[in-house]
């Protein structure tokens, strides 16, 4: 496990560093945006790594539910941390983007407004684990808030396709309007960047895997010291 973590924590920071460069120093400026379009190079990945988070949180819930794992179950609650952290920085990017090219710090397009439901579901799981406590039946209601909250995820990824707002297409455009990316060289750095998010995503996960561990096995420490009258 430490093996992996070492791995992940190295290829995140080499993925990190080569996104940083395509994104400072080779691709080229867009030119209706200018330089504040670098920031979707930010907060598209960012966005990536959030649905990985929630995603995982569903599939890991339903595994606890089905199986009563508690591996899945310390796997949803990190997963559900770390796709709250980056789906804050999704909410974060994005009104420093919108500002200068909309004049807006906010306004209630469809796919904001999804994204800001999708968040609060899963601010509200966690939460929920937070303030629970170790009760299996709040770890279960988790579980079920954890699948049903992963439908916002589609809702909200096909917003732009289904349905009439301001947000720019980014990858595949509705039909008659431009997608986001019209230099190859976007790709390119696009993808490298969501490659560094998702690596950084994995191995935060982990690591909140392993001090949900370490702070089970604490806990089980104390519950034998208190049964045994003390050491």
């Amino acid at each position: 496990m430490r093996r992996a973590e070492t791995g992940l924590r190295w290829a995140a920071s080499g993925a990190m560093l080569v996104a940083l460069f395509l994104i400072f120093c080779v691709v080229p400026t867009e030119a209706q945006m200018g330089i504040v379009q670098r920031i979707f190079y930010f907060h598209v990945p960012c966005a990536f790594a959030a649905y990985a988070g929630f995603l995982t949180v569903a599939v890991a819930s339903a595994v606890y539910l089905a199986k009563g794992s508690v591996a899945a179950d310390r796997l949803a609650i990190a997963a559900a941390e770390v796709g709250v952290l980056f789906c804050t920085l999704v909410l974060i990017t994005g009104p420093i983007w919108a500002r200068p090219i909309w004049g807006v710090w906010w306004t209630w397009d469809p796919q904001l407004t999804l994204t800001i439901i999708l968040w609060s579901i899963y601010v509200a799981y966690v939460m929920l684990r937070a303030f629970g406590g170790e009760d299996e039946a709040i770890a279960r209601y988790a579980a079920v808030l954890g699948i049903v909250g992963s439908l916002a995820i589609v809702l909200n990824h096909y917003a732009v396709q289904l349905l009439e707002g301001i947000h720019p297409a980014v990858i595949r455009a509705r039909p008659g309007r431009e997608s986001g990316l019209g230099d190859p060289m976007m790709g390119i750095t696009l993808a490298t960047s969501a490659v560094a998010m998702l690596l950084l995503a994995a191995w935060l996960v982990m690591l909140r895997v392993r001090t949900e561990r370490i702070a089970a096995e604490v806990a089980t420490l104390r519950r034998e010291v208190e049964e045994g009258g003390g050491v």
